[in-house]
């Protein structure tokens, strides 16, 4: 599967769930996430998949508890259960609070080629500035928890409805001797007016995120 192919699955399924309804007001974000803000620009937002690709760089999804040179894991608070869905990337972790949203989505992608960091981080916005009427609420491209990472979180429409997504791109380097480099993307969306509802589940998704090197054996 290649990278922009596994995106674009990512954004289809991250919509599948979706009922239609009536349009709710704008949100005012409460899920915030310290970091310095970026502002937006009038170019055309490149995703982070279209800018791999387009260096060369290939790669394969990889299930969260297949990895051996990485530690990738997310929270499940009460309550929520796992999403199988034949439409989702092989690989896919998700998890979901009844039968659409809410839903946080995890994906591990091992990639193969030279690229710079930096320049793929500055892209890490872009997927989430395409949805449609999306106001950016908050974003980042601070580093996370020592690894190159963007952060952005905002509001869209998606079917007649105001809905609110976090979502995090990480690019860790795995434990010595490979250092393989990985793209791990944490997902979570919410319908916008269930913000307050949701937000205790949502934000121990979010804290409990974690992307670790596990420690070298002793010898």
């Amino acid at each position: 599967m290649s990278i922009r192919h596994w995106a674009a699955c990512t954004a289809l399924v991250i919509a599948a769930g979706t009922g239609c309804g009536a349009e709710t007001p704008d949100y005012q974000s409460i899920w915030t996430t310290p970091g310095s803000t970026t502002p937006t620009t009038t170019e055309t937002p490149v995703p982070v998949a279209q800018y791999l690709e387009s260096v060369g760089v290939t790669g394969e999804t990889v299930p969260p508890d297949k990895l051996t040179d990485l530690t990738v894991t997310v929270p499940t608070p009460p309550g929520w259960k796992p999403v199988n869905n034949p439409n989702f990337a092989p690989g896919t972790w998700a998890i979901a609070k009844g039968d659409g949203y809410p839903m946080a989505m995890l994906l591990v992608f091992k990639l193969n080629g030279d690229f710079d960091v930096a320049q793929a981080v500055q892209h890490g916005y872009a997927d989430a500035e395409l949805s449609k009427n999306f106001k950016r609420l908050h974003a980042s491209t601070d580093s996370w928890r020592g690894f190159p990472s963007a952060m952005i979180e905002g509001s869209y429409d998606l079917h007649d409805r105001r809905m609110h997504s976090y979502n995090r791109i990480v690019f860790p380097t795995g434990s010595p001797p490979a250092n393989q480099r990985y793209l791990v993307q944490l997902t979570v969306t919410g319908y916008a007016e269930k913000a307050f509802e949701e937000s205790a589940d949502i934000e121990a998704i979010i804290g409990g995120f974690k992307v670790e090197v596990p420690p070298a054996p002793k010898r």
